[in-house]
C-alpha cells in the first residue's frame, strides 16, 4: 500500500498549555528554534511523503503562513495545503469537512505528537481489505492520562478504554493510516477517537502496530519543556550518503529509464540496515544525462520513484535525495555550467547537512568514484569506495555495531 498524502490535525486550542497558546496554535509552538509542526513534517518526509494537508481552525491564518513557508524552510519539494473548519468541529469534524481533499488512503497525524513510526509497516496493515484504519500504538509502563487500546495479533479489539491495573499498556500514539471510507463513520462535529474508533474496533475494522520508538506529546507544559532538548537530540543522527549509479544500481552509463535500472546486490538491504542503525540515508547523484539531453528530469524522477519503492519493499527508506543535472559540456543551456553541486564539489552534501540535523562527525559517503571521495573530504565526512560485491556487506562493516536506533522515551 503506497500512501502519498499526510493529513495533520492542527485545530486544537491547546488550553492545557495556558499562555503559550494564547496567540499561537499548539503545533506552531517553537521547539529549539523551529515550529514543532516543522519537525513533524520533516520526519514524515523521510518516508517519501510529499503532499500534506493541514486541518486548521484556531488561528488558521498562522497555519496558512506556515504552509507557504515550510517547503523552503526544509529545502523539500513538497506541497502543503490547508483545509479550514467552518467552526471548531473536533477531530472527526475536521476530517469530515476536508473529505473532498482526502486521497483514497492517507496517513493521519496529531499535530502535537511525535512518535517514531515505520510508516511503511503501518501502511501494509491496510492490505487487509477488511481494515478501514491502522493505528500506531505506543507501549507505556502505565496509562497515565491516556486511554488504553488492546490488540489481538494485529487486530485492535478495544480502543481508548479508561486505563486501570498494572502496565504495560498500549495507547494511541497519534499516527494512523486510513481509507477515505473512514469519513463515512464521521459527522460534521465530534471526536473520531470517541465517536468512531471504539465501534470500528468492536467490528474488527481496525489494525494496530505496537511500536517502542521515541514518543512525546507536547500537550502539557512539562512535556513541552522536555521537547526543547529531547526532540533535537532525537532528530540529530549520523548520515549515510550514497551515490546512485554504481552503488545502488549497476552503472550502464546515464541510466535514465527503469528498463535500464538493475539493482546492485544488497543495495536495498543496505539502506534498511542503515535505517535500523539510526542513520539518515541520502542519495547524492550527478545526473549529467539530463543536461546532455539524454533523458528528462521527469525520466530521472521515475527512476528514483522506482528506487524508493524497491527500498521500501525491503523494509527501508531513503530520507532525502539531491541530484545535479549540470555539466560544463551540457547541450541544454540552463545546465551548461560548472556547479558547486556536481561532485567532486560538495554542494549536495552540504545542502543536506544544512537542511537536516546531521551528526557530521559520524557520517560517511559510499561512492564508486574518486569524485565521491573528494566530495566527502570537502564536506567533512568520511569517504568509502565501493568496488563491487554486496553493498549491505560493506555498509555492515562500515557502520559497525555502535549505532542502534534511538531509544524510546517515556512521556
Amino acid at each position: 500500500m503506497q500512501i502519498e498524502q499526510a493529513v495533520i490535525l492542527c485545530g486544537g486550542l491547546g488550553s492545557r498549555l495556558g499562555d503559550l497558546t494564547a496567540d499561537t496554535p499548539k503545533p506552531l509552538l517553537p521547539v529549539a528554534g523551529e515550529p514543532f509542526l516543522q519537525a513533524l513534517v520533516r520526519e514524515i518526509t523521510r518516508y517519501g511523503v510529499r503532499r500534506f494537508l493541514l486541518l486548521a481552525a484556531y488561528r488558521s491564518e498562522q497555519i496558512e503562513r506556515f504552509a507557504r513557508e515550510v517547503p523552503a524552510a526544509l529545502g523539500q519539494d513538497i506541497t502543503v495545503e490547508v483545509a479550514i473548519e467552518p467552526d471548531r468541529a473536533g477531530t472527526g469534524g475536521a476530517l469530515f469537512h476536508a473529505r473532498e481533499a482526502l486521497d483514497e488512503v492517507f496517513y493521519l497525524f496529531n499535530g502535537d505528537t511525535l512518535l517514531d513510526t515505520p510508516l511503511h509497516e503501518l501502511a501494509r496493515l491496510l492490505d487487509d481489505p477488511e481494515a478501514i484504519g491502522a493505528l500506531a500504538l505506543r507501549r507505556l509502563p502505565e496509562a497515565g492520562r491516556y486511554g488504553v487500546t488492546t490488540l489481538d495479533g494485529d487486530r485492535v479489539t478495544r480502543f481508548g478504554a479508561k486505563g486501570s491495573g498494572p502496565g504495560p499498556v498500549l495507547i494511541n500514539g497519534g499516527v494512523a493510516a486510513f481509507r477515505k471510507t473512514f469519513v463515512d463513520h464521521l459527522t460534521a462535529n465530534g471526536s473520531f477517537e470517541a465517536d468512531a474508533l471504539p465501534g470500528l474496533a468492536e467490528a474488527g475494522r481496525l489494525r494496530g502496530l505496537a511500536v517502542d520508538g521515541y514518543f512525546l506529546d507536547i500537550g502539557v507544559p512539562e512535556d513541552f519543556a522536555r521537547a526543547q532538548t529531547e526532540i533535537p537530540a532525537f532528530q540529530r543522527r549520523p548520515a549515510l550518503f550514497l551515490d546512485r549509479d554504481g552503488v545502488m544500481n549497476l552503472d550502464h552509463g546515464h541510466v535514465g529509464s527503469i528498463d535500464r535500472f538493475d539493482w546492485v546486490e544488497g543495495a536495498r538491504e543496505a539502506v534498511a540496515l542503515a535505517n535500523a542503525r539510526g542513520f539518515y540515508v541520502f542519495i547524492v547523484t550527478n545526473q549529467a544525462g539530463i543536461g546532455k539531453g539524454l533523458y528528462t528530469v521527469e525520466d530521472y524522477q521515475s527512476v528514483m520513484d522506482h528506487l524508493q519503492a524497491g527500498v521500501m519493499q525491503a523494509g527501508g527508506w531513503i530520507d532525502d535525495i539531491r541530484f545535479c543535472p549540470d555539466h560544463p559540456e551540457a547541450v541544454i543551456e540552463a545546465h551548461r555550467k560548472v556547479s558547486d553541486w556536481r561532485k567532486p564539489a560538495p554542494g549536495m552534501l552540504l545542502d543536506l547537512i544544512d537542511k537536516w540535523p546531521v551528526d557530521v562527525a559520524d557520517s560517511l559517503i559510499i561512492g564508486d568514484n574518486a569524485s565521491d571521495i573528494e566530495a566527502a573530504r570537502a564536506a567533512g565526512v568520511r569517504g568509502v569506495l565501493f568496488t563491487g560485491g554486496r553493498l549491505d556487506d560493506l555498509v555492515r562493516e562500515q557502520l559497525g555495531a555502535g549505532h542502534e536506533q534511538n531509544e524510546g522515551s517515556e512521556p
